[in-house]
């Protein structure tokens, strides 16, 4: 069938290579095929062998840092985990850029951390990374989107199914779509 639009836009593989190495290609296959057979089937409540499997494909990993055996992380290598921080079921980590969460941060149940998206300007929508940092002590809740770049302080929280777009200062509270500040945190002293 001959090609009949008239749009300015080509994604097509031969208009847009991809920005990654046949190296970076090799280690994330061998990454998924790791994840498949040694991190995926480790009972949840056993946490070590995840943490050895992380650090072996380049991940720098704190003390007591939990991570459940369903989180899906694009390339292990980019993944900074702060001690006894917690990533639960179903995150995807897409670490195509830098990931840092800090010690005693919490990300809930199905949160989307994203660090690529496409320059929209651009016909050729080339990717564009930037790393996302999670303060000590953050919570991004259950849902949640982070857009690339984002920074989220210390003791911050994301709300569940917040659309979080811009950094959040330390300590702000969260919510929404795209996500706007809704109060300070409170905790005792």
């Amino acid at each position: 069938m001959p090609e009949t639009s008239s749009s300015r836009i080509r994604v097509d593989r031969a208009a847009c290579p991809s920005p990654h190495s046949s190296a970076n290609k090799l280690a994330r296959l061998l990454w998924q095929a790791a994840w498949l057979l040694l991190f995926r089937p480790v009972p949840w409540f056993w946490h070590a062998p995840r943490r050895a499997l992380l650090r072996v494909f380049g991940a720098q990993v704190g003390t007591g840092a939990q991570i459940m055996p369903s989180v899906r992380i694009w390339a292990p290598w980019n993944l900074s985990l702060g001690a006894h921080a917690t990533v639960s079921h179903g995150v995807d980590l897409y670490s195509v850029d830098r990931i840092e969460i800090g010690a005693h941060a919490t990300v809930s149940q199905r949160a989307f951390l994203c660090t690529a998206t496409h320059d929209i300007d651009h016909p050729r929508m080339p990717l564009k990374t930037a790393p996302i940092r999670i303060g000590d002590g953050a919570w991004v809740c259950a849902e949640a989107y982070v857009h690339p770049g984002v920074a989220i302080g210390e003791e911050a929280v994301a709300g569940v199914r917040a659309v979080v777009l811009r950094d959040v200062p330390p300590g702000q509270v969260v919510g929404g779509n795209p996500a706007r500040f809704l109060r300070m945190r409170h905790l005792p002293e």
